[in-house]
């Protein structure tokens, strides 16, 4: 695709295509692809390695030329690979002999087989190059400003050799921070960088950077990643401040599997989702968070939570004759909790970490569930609704 001016169109999501270890196949993609078409994505960010295309050539590049136009051709939805990772970098292909012997041949085999095809929407020539302990782990300044240099040398090299090749596509560098793009801006056509950060205010002065260098070098922008659990960068947040900015964003990542699994991803790989506030998110639409105009849900407005409370405990009653006392099977208990969680629950009245719903399930698909531990939930949920409603 041609060089734009503006690329603020993009909603796009990194994918783990082909993760190493993960045996996924053209059909996986296919699938998970359609979950993000679904999501109304048009654009993934995928990592390819030097060392998948030098066990085999031929299988790689076929592999992921299958992806490309799969992808393009079947769900609208365009590519950006990234050629190199900085992340658990081997110092050795930051040489010149590596880039000899068989960097350029890999780097020059990938373009060619790539540069014609529509669904290629730029090269992301290398991914994140100051995030590696190469660079973090140097206590000597001296020395780290050396393999500083060693790195964006590195970066220019691929660049020039990218676009000396193809000339046509656009190139960016998926930079980790905003201060690590200018070293390498002249050698790029969009300007790229991530945003992982804790509050609105970082997270907008992150983008008055990027809007700055954007108007002094005259370059378009994207955020190629962003959104972390674990980094207080939630989704809803960072999409947000991104939109305000009219970014074309790449958030991380579509599928919720491997490493990153427990703070990163959207979808699991059966469909179903983590968070409905991402999905919302990705759609431009974010929770309310101002007191004064929220308005809050009244569970109790057409008496359905007393009705619950009374089916649970007819549910949790002992039933008593001389010498023999009788308890409510599991089903019926397991009914009772689930009426009591659905009112809390869409009320936003318990913590959705793991949901009441998700454990009733859990009891339901056992051959015979426990019928204290179901009691105990019938109880705990009653106790929340009495609490959240105000009911003696």
């Amino acid at each position: 695709m041609k060089l734009m001016n503006d690329y603020s169109w993009i909603r796009g999501v990194c994918y783990g295509w082909n993760r190493p270890g993960s045996g996924k196949t053209l059909e996986d993609n296919r699938r998970e692809l359609g979950y993000a078409k679904r999501l109304n994505i048009n654009s993934t960010r995928i990592w390819l390695s030097y060392q998948a295309y030098a066990e085999d050539p031929e299988g790689f590049l076929n592999r992921l030329k299958g992806y490309v136009r799969m992808a393009w051709e079947e769900y609208g939805i365009s590519t950006m690979p990234i050629l190199w990772n900085g992340n658990g970098i081997d110092p050795a292909i930051l040489e010149p002999e590596y880039w000899a012997e068989s960097g350029d041949a890999y780097n020059t085999a990938v373009v060619e087989a790539l540069k014609d095809e529509p669904g290629l929407i730029m090269w992301d020539v290398m991914n994140e190059p100051s995030c590696n302990e190469y660079l973090r782990n140097e206590t000597d300044e001296e020395v780290k400003a050396r393999k500083t240099e060693k790195m964006w040398n590195f970066v220019r090299h691929f660049c020039e050799l990218t676009k000396k090749l193809d000339p046509d596509n656009p190139i960016t560098v998926g930079h980790t921070f905003a201060q690590d793009v200018e070293p390498t801006i002249d050698c790029v056509d969009v300007i790229s960088f991530h945003d992982y950060l804790e509050t609105r205010s970082r997270i907008t002065a992150t983008y008055e950077k990027i809007v700055a260098l954007s108007e002094k070098y005259n370059k378009p922008y994207i955020n190629s990643e962003l959104c972390c659990l674990c980094r207080s960068n939630p989704y809803d947040l960072a999409l947000e401040v991104c939109n305000e900015y009219k970014a074309g964003w790449y958030v991380f990542e579509l599928m919720i599997e491997g490493y990153w699994s427990d703070v990163h991803g959207i979808v699991y790989p059966d469909g179903t989702i983590r968070d409905p506030a991402i999905v919302a998110a990705l759609f431009g639409f974010y929770r309310n968070k101002d007191l004064s105009t929220m308005v809050k849900p009244n569970p109790n407005k057409e008496g359905h939570v007393y009705l619950a409370i009374k089916t649970m405990e007819e549910a949790l009653q002992e039933k008593h004759v001389l010498f023999k006392g009788e308890r409510s099977n599991t089903d019926a208990i397991l009914e009772a909790c689930e009426y009591c969680a659905n009112i809390l629950e869409c009320s936003e009245m318990v913590p959705m970490y793991e949901p009441p719903t998700a454990k009733i399930k859990a009891l339901r698909a056992q051959e015979h569930p426990d019928v204290v531990e179901c009691r105990r939930l019938g109880y705990a949920l009653v106790e929340a609704l009495k609490k959240n409603c105000q009911i003696l």
